[in-house]
């Protein structure tokens, strides 16, 4: 699972969603607890491989999921992956 991305939330609401929607949408996820270094109102994430991105953004972008970020995981902890405008 090292080129996986998590997609953090603010909400177990958007989580359960997101999960949801994606599963429908077969992709391969993991539900996991939010790690410790994303900040987050929300103590569950998703976790899916870095070659289903683009699915999962243009999912989150269709149905309005709302989302704290995508991050991958770097040496020095977490980065946010995604950028602002493209998930508004």
């Amino acid at each position: 699972m090292e080129d996986w991305l998590v997609m953090a939330f603010d909400s177990t609401q958007q989580a359960l969603r997101a999960e949801m929607l994606l599963e429908y949408a077969e992709v391969e996820i993991d539900l996991c607890p939010t790690p410790k270094e994303i900040t987050a109102g929300c103590a569950l994430s998703i976790q899916f491989p870095n070659q289903s991105l683009a699915i999962v953004r243009g999912i989150v972008i269709r149905e309005s999921v709302e989302i704290r970020g995508i991050f991958v995981r770097q040496a020095a902890g977490y980065e946010n992956i995604r950028l602002e405008e493209e998930m508004e």
